[in-house]
């Protein structure tokens, strides 16, 4: 029977950085008379472009809607096929399936978490249009290699970083790197607009048409319609026309208000979670049973997420039990990911074995994530680091060691 004492103290998994600031713009939006996709958007869009250094970005619903729109832009037809990793959220690779494409695995680096670069080339073939890269936790995949080949082979690159807002890979910005960025601003992200995303690329043509399909595939949006008169052009009629076959993936000026908040405050909170993860790796450091995830020395890490591994061979229970055992010691935690080849979609459709991605299924049986959030503090830091300790240290399979007898 576990000894695990039920603290009184209690620590989230996330708590989102919301404070006067953003309570008045969302309140200034409501006092607008403006309240769908308009000025704040575009603001929130021009901003984006500032902080990543991309040259278009369009303000949307979700990271998922980002991820649907950067591949409906490259026209696949049903044989084409999209490379990415299975250890990400279900988005990843959902959206490579409503774009009519086919999905093809690449297993984990486990060091890292993130696809392993070196494998992507044996999984190119004359049917791959582009390789999906997810930057997990906020920890840059190896984008200098990923870029090469996707030059080598006509590949577009469409990187998911919904983990990934302040990451820089050999000194440049996520965001400004490859074809596509899909950000996601859902509420445990870095920074939220309760429900949202962004995607950024260079290409104009793409972009335009990207914020078309948005919305509905129409030519012209609300707020432009709908302008004070002579401020537009006057050979332009008032009413949209339909260039495409549109979703309806807008973000509103209520949350857009929300993200320029969010956005300002980035850094700040970017390095408050960077002391975080600093304290944490110090405290639990000496402690055998746990691997930390490992970076390439070229990259900032986004600090989006604290995982580590459990060696649970040297342990007398599994990760789920260590997770229950924290949960009820009042700490929030989760697991990133359950590799998407171990889901029982997955499994059925592509008659996935769990052997087929040997990395990613491993990681999914040990990988935890604890807490991690701007407005911790010590004690919260602490408090976990001490339970995961006392937990491990109860649960700890002794080493035998043999005595020769003369």
């Amino acid at each position: 029977m576990s000894k695990t004492k039920v603290s009184s103290h209690t620590v989230p998994f996330f708590k989102a950085s919301i404070g006067k600031e953003e309570e008045q713009a969302v309140l200034d939006v409501l006092r607008s008379g403006w309240l769908t996709t308009g000025p704040r958007s575009v603001e929130f869009e021009r901003l984006f472009c500032e902080y990543t250094g991309a040259r278009h970005a369009v303000a949307l619903s979700s990271c998922t809607a980002a991820l649907h729109l950067a591949l409906e832009v490259l026209d696949l037809h049903p044989q084409d096929e999209i490379i990415t990793t299975p250890f990400t959220f279900s988005a990843t690779a959902s959206e490579i399936l409503h774009a009519g494409a086919k999905i093809r695995f690449v297993d984990v680096n486990p060091e890292t978490g993130n696809i392993d670069e070196l494998k992507i080339r044996e999984a190119i073939s004359e049917r791959t249009r582009a390789i999906l890269p997810v930057h997990f936790a906020g920890n840059p995949c190896a984008m200098d290699t990923i870029l090469e080949l996707a030059l080598e082979y006509d590949l577009r690159v469409i990187e998911d970083a919904a983990h990934a807002l302040e990451s820089r890979f050999d000194g440049q910005k996520v965001g400004a790197i490859g074809d596509f960025t899909c950000f996601s601003f859902y509420a445990t992200k870095n920074i939220t607009t309760a429900e949202g995303g962004m995607l950024t690329c260079d290409n104009d043509v793409l972009a335009e048409k990207i914020r078309m399909l948005s919305l509905h595939g129409m030519s012209r949006d609300a707020w432009k319609r709908y302008l004070p008169a002579g401020t537009g052009n006057d050979d332009q009629p008032d009413y949209y026309q339909i260039m495409h076959r549109g979703y309806k993936y807008n973000l509103s000026d209520l949350q857009a208000a929300l993200g320029i908040v969010q956005l300002k405050k980035a850094d700040l909170m970017w390095q408050k979670r960077k002391q975080i993860v600093e304290l944490y790796r110090s405290l639990l450091a000496d402690v055998g049973e746990i691997e930390f995830f490992s970076q390439d020395e070229r990259v900032t890490h986004g600090n989006h997420l604290f995982a580590v591994k459990l060696n649970t061979e040297q342990l007398s229970i599994s990760r789920n039990r260590f997770v229950k055992m924290l949960k009820q010691a009042g700490i929030g935690c989760s697991i990133h990911f359950i590799s998407l080849h171990l889901h029982p979609y997955y499994k059925e459709k592509y008659r996935f074995e769990d052997s087929d991605f040997p990395c990613a299924a491993d990681l999914s049986n040990r990988v935890v994530t604890l807490p991690l959030f701007p407005d911790m503090n010590e004690f919260d830091v602490r408090y976990v680091a001490d339970t995961v300790k006392s937990i491990i240290n109860e649960h700890k399979i002794s080493k035998l060691v043999s005595v020769n007898c003369i």
